[in-house]
């Protein structure tokens, strides 16, 4: 039995599994990084309108030579300035360049060179995953840069709409990840990013040992492969009661909560909302835009949805984009050309 242990430990250690989390951790720290962002937001205060400036923590790791570093989609969606913080302490200013928020993925660059070297995380086949396999997230909870936390797989899902077509794929873990956390890689034993730390179940807004991240497969093909195309919106799709509620003209249509300045959604003059409403637990800002069809596609269900989000993603520079939204109560048709500086 002890000579079957060695032999099978030999092995492990040749795949590169003997080393501790310790050393990955310091192998794999500089290539981490604090994501601060700010944003503006308008609100409604009795008969006036406020402009706020919000600020935002997450995190993310570099992943080219050239300073594209991969985080949480819903850190940078709808940033107006983002700051990237190594664990040196340098600061470097950056962009998005491709995001899709159904699966909650970003990728961002730096906009001028770091001063020292960048280390740069390789990408496993996330598929190779198992339910058990120990991992470990570096990241930045509450601001606190390079903190680490340790666990393991406890499942894998997909989350499929008709047609097939995949949104996520998603690692569940109980390594904690908290407010600031978002973006940050999930490693295996090889000290490669297996998953981008996305989202917590819990009934206190704290971990309570139910963290999921969006699978490497799925960022790489979505970010890498197919750089898919940032519009800059956050937004919700109103269906049922509240679309009643709403006024809106059929059945459903997406709700625009926010647009950030220079995007494609600001491009296009889409307008965000200004006063906060809480409906069935769900906290939403109404009084912007409700997109109601792209090129014809009514905006009703989940499955329109994405065949106009594909829509957008084959757009052409000087491309005519028609649609349609509602705003104070009228229905608006647009059609606008697509300048080449949001094709990134």
């Amino acid at each position: 039995m002890k000579s079957t242990f060695l032999i099978v430990s030999f092995f492990l250690c040749l795949a590169g599994y003997c080393q501790n989390i310790g050393a990955l951790y310091e192998k794999s720290k500089e290539a981490v990084v604090l994501i601060k962002t700010s944003e503006s937001e308008v609100v409604s205060q009795g008969y006036q309108k406020l402009m706020l400036n919000v600020k935002g923590l997450g995190s993310g790791f570099v992943v080219s030579k050239e300073g594209e570093i991969m985080t949480a989609s819903h850190v940078v969606q709808t940033a107006q300035n983002i700051i990237v913080k190594f664990s040196d302490g340098e600061e470097v200013f950056a962009e998005v360049i491709s995001s899709y928020p159904p699966a909650d993925v970003a990728l961002i660059k730096l906009l001028t060179v770091k001063k020292t070297p960048l280390k740069v995380v390789k990408l496993s086949n996330s598929d190779n995953v198992k339910v058990g396999d120990q991992i470990f997230v570096i990241g930045a909870p509450f601001g606190l840069g390079n903190s680490l936390s340790v666990g393991y797989v406890g499942g894998k899902y997909s989350n499929e709409i008709k047609g097939g077509f995949i949104t996520s794929e998603v690692i569940q873990t109980d390594a904690a990840i908290n407010e600031g956390s978002s973006g940050a890689p999930m490693f295996n034993l090889k000290g490669e990013v297996v998953g981008i730390s996305s989202f917590i179940l819990s009934n206190s807004k704290g971990f309570q040992g139910l963290g999921f991240a969006t699978t490497s497969n799925v960022a790489k093909k979505i970010l890498l492969d197919e750089q898919s195309v940032w519009t800059g919106i956050e937004a919700h799709l109103i269906t049922g009661t509240l679309a009643r509620i709403l006024n809106i003209p059929q059945e459903g249509g997406v709700l625009v909560q926010k647009v950030a300045n220079f995007s494609l959604g600001d491009i296009l003059g889409l307008k965000g909302g200004f006063t906060r409403i809480y409906f069935e637990g769900v906290e939403l800002m109404v009084g912007g835009d409700i997109i109601l069809s792209v090129e014809n596609i009514v905006l009703t269900n989940q499955e329109n949805l994405h065949k106009a989000w594909q829509l957008i993603q084959n757009l052409k520079s000087e491309d005519i984009l028609h649609f349609k939204i509602l705003r104070n109560g009228s229905v608006i048709e647009i059609a606008k050309a697509i300048p080449k500086s949001t094709l990134k």
